[in-house]
């Protein structure tokens, strides 16, 4: 066992305070190099800047150039074939029904109709499986 002293918790004043000694800025996306000097200096900044940067990036949905691809009804039926092929394997189904903007429309069928879990396909399903492909969409609504 080494006699290392625990971790410290920063408060979020504390951090606050420590960023604007070290000129960190919220507003700024740090880029690898920026990251990489700043680790020669701050390990633990560093570190925790570069995860809330991959955290925003995961809940952004960029893609890699920082573009999403546009929504095509070709492009979007591909996708949600994924989906059926997974709704399909307990008897339901699933159709394209329209898209507007960052809204996707579809409709349950087969053994999702009525099912009280179908709530939960078209979220953990079908939405995750459409925003994989197209960060830009906001929701996946089921049509009646």
């Amino acid at each position: 066992m080494s006699d290392s002293q625990p971790l410290r918790r920063f408060s979020a004043e504390e951090l606050a305070q420590r960023n604007q000694t070290l000129g960190v800025d919220d507003n700024h996306w740090y880029s690898d190099a920026e990251l990489d000097d700043l680790e020669e200096t701050d390990p633990l900044t560093a570190t925790r800047i570069a995860r809330r940067q991959s955290q925003l990036t995961k809940l952004r949905g960029n893609t890699p150039t920082g573009e999403a691809p546009p929504m095509t009804t070709e492009g979007l039926t591909t996708v949600l074939e994924e989906a059926r092929a997974v709704l399909l394997r307990d008897g339901g189904d699933l159709e394209l029904v329209d898209f507007s903007g960052t809204e996707v429309r579809v409709r349950l069928k087969g053994a999702c109709t009525g099912c009280p879990n179908s709530v939960l396909d078209l979220k953990n399903v079908v939405e995750t499986i459409v925003r994989r492909a197209y960060p830009q969409v906001t929701a996946v609504k089921n049509t009646y």
